[in-house]
């Protein structure tokens, strides 16, 4: 039965191999960026073959899955609790500015909603992580996952190279900038390159700050599966709600309890870390391997129009809030 899928899962084991090199003499660019790339690569260079589509397709949806749940080992509730209730606020208020200005300047473009959704969620949260979560619950297209995880990309690079400057320019002290970069930066590589950047203290502030900020995945995610239910209801569609809840969500706070509680060996973080950036690696390969150049070329402007916008909102509103709220 697995047998068809063998072929596809080899393709792109060997795509996230390529990928997770390169990320290691690219940090800043980080694996998963290379994975969809080298996937979107080898669609519109090479032909693949039909019979690696069954693999592709599975590593897009099941191993992305996996990966999300792994990933709940190396993210301590106990380790986030101790950023406190002023970063929480921050956080909460910028991430529903993210998704109302993403929503807004998305459907003034004539995006659709769901990859409007994935770019309003991935600069909200946690970038490519965020949206990998949000993509099964979503049913969205794989074009619309590389549309959106490209457009985070883009603004994160911007990122680490402008906001250690600006910090320095405003004279920001570590505790400001240290918040200011972990609200505000979406992915963790470049969260950890900007706060390290500026300095040792401001880079361990922005990384817990980043992993509290990450936690909101699973709320906003249990949100997206019920919206759903709900108007699958109200327009008479049969929709199985066990079909369509997001179990790997749920399986991701199980390994996040099981690690906060100390029963997970802490010896195993970093290999669970590993494994799970491997499998997110393999799935982006899976979901690039399936996008061809000219849904780019379709897309337009419009996705990173909507994503400089988002960005800019939350980056204001994050200094507007530690200025003037807290």
């Amino acid at each position: 039965m697995y047998q068809k899928y063998l072929p596809g899962i080899g393709f792109a084991f060997v795509l996230a191999a390529v990928a997770t090199v390169l990320g290691n003499f690219f940090p800043l660019i980080g694996s998963s960026v290379f994975a969809i790339l080298l996937g979107i690569l080898a669609n519109n260079l090479f032909h693949i073959k039909k019979t690696y589509h069954a693999g592709l397709a599975y590593s897009g949806k099941k191993l992305l899955q996996y990966s999300i749940i792994l990933l709940g080992f190396s993210m301590s509730i106990g380790r986030v609790s101790a950023t406190g209730i002023s970063s929480l606020k921050i956080s909460i208020l910028t991430i529903l500015i993210a998704f109302i200005s993403a929503y807004v300047v998305g459907r003034l473009l004539g995006m659709g909603k769901v990859l409007t959704t994935l770019i309003g969620f991935g600069t909200a949260i946690c970038g490519g992580s965020a949206i990998a979560a949000a993509s099964p619950i979503l049913e969205a297209k794989d074009e619309d996952i590389a549309l959106s995880i490209s457009t985070i990309f883009f603004f994160n690079i911007l990122a680490v190279f402008i906001f250690p400057f600006l910090g320095h320019l405003m004279h920001m002290n570590n505790a400001t900038f240290g918040t200011w970069a972990g609200t505000a930066i979406n992915d963790t590589s470049s969260v950890v390159a900007a706060g390290y950047t500026y300095s040792q203290s401001a880079g361990d502030l922005a990384t817990i700050v980043k992993l509290s900020r990450a936690l909101m995945i699973v709320p906003a995610c249990l949100i997206f599966a019920g919206v759903r239910y709900v108007r699958s209801q109200s327009s008479h569609q049969k929709v199985n709600l066990k079909k369509i809840f997001p179990w790997f969500i749920l399986w991701f706070v199980v390994a996040s309890i099981v690690t906060s509680v100390g029963i997970f060996p802490s010896s195993l973080v970093p290999a669970t870390k590993f494994l799970s950036q491997w499998l997110m690696a393999m799935a982006l390969a899976g979901i690039g391997a399936r996008v061809s150049f000219g849904q780019f070329r379709k897309a337009g402007a419009a996705p990173l129009l909507t994503g400089a916008f988002a960005w800019f909102a939350v980056a204001v509103s994050s200094l507007i809030i530690q200025y003037f709220f807290s």
